[in-house]
């Protein structure tokens, strides 16, 4: 379906390697997208670039960056400026977290996870704004939310901290950019089976626990995040802005 269709876009994926990441990668790609993955290992990169693009024969490349340094962020936007001319997509999706007590929580992992899961997500979204008004690209900026935007979990005060603002800050964007025609989104998770929720699933005491309040009884899967990146990345979705899309089974309505 053309509503659909991401044919003729440059879509950046950051924490593209893996997880959820390299899902919507692999759906951007499948819908005709050019796409940009980034992390900061080029060699995992390269190898999920081509995995992907042996799938769905579109364009990936793999852009090494360090996103925690403004150097960084404009070197990676500058390179795929140069190599495709134009962004109109953006996902944030890399990830981190370190979990603990809040009566315990250290500086270093409260910074640790409040520069990946926030500060970088702010800038990301404006350096690659900026370029979009520059060349008045309708262009659509996806972060990267969470269950824990909206409950109060415990153990994960950093986290849950940095994507409750994940959504003040879509909010906030998707107002500020509108004048500009860029519409700024999120989509939620629930919980997923990736390498950062390992820990999670092989408690099964906690399994257990979480399957619980989940209606569709089962976890997620990264290729479950795919449709709700597409719809906001794509035309579909026009005329939606400041939204988040929670994919989560169910729990949020339990």
């Amino acid at each position: 379906m053309e509503l659909f269709s991401l044919k003729g876009k440059t879509a950046i994926v950051v924490g593209g390697s893996k997880g959820i990441g390299k899902a919507v990668a692999t759906g951007f790609s499948d819908a005709g997208a050019d796409v940009v993955i980034c992390s900061r290992n080029q060699e995992q990169l390269d190898a999920t670039a081509k995995e992907i693009s042996a799938k769905t024969g579109g364009t990936v490349v793999g852009i090494s960056a360090d996103i925690k340094s403004m150097d960084g962020i404009n070197t990676l936007v500058n390179k795929v400026i140069e190599r495709f001319g134009h962004i109109d997509i953006l996902v944030n999706g890399a990830g981190i977290n370190a979990r603990g007590p809040a009566i315990d929580f250290t500086e270093e992992d409260w910074d640790l996870v409040q520069d990946v899961q926030l500060k970088y997500v702010f800038f990301m979204c404006q350096a690659v704004a900026k370029h979009m008004k520059e060349k008045g690209i309708k262009g659509k900026i996806i972060n990267v939310a969470s269950l824990t935007s909206l409950l109060g979990l415990k153990n994960m005060v950093s986290y849950a901290c940095a994507k409750s603002a994940i959504v003040g800050l879509t909010r906030v964007l998707s107002n500020e950019f509108a004048e500009y025609g860029i519409n700024v989104n999120a989509f939620g998770p629930g919980y997923v089976k990736t390498d950062m929720t390992k820990a999670v699933f092989d408690d099964p005491e906690r399994v257990n626990s979480l399957m619980s309040r989940i209606p569709m009884n089962r976890f997620g899967d990264p290729e479950d995040m795919i449709g709700a990146a597409i719809f906001l990345a794509s035309s579909a979705s026009d005329y939606v802005t400041g939204q988040v899309i929670y994919v989560d089974g169910g729990w949020l309505a339990s």
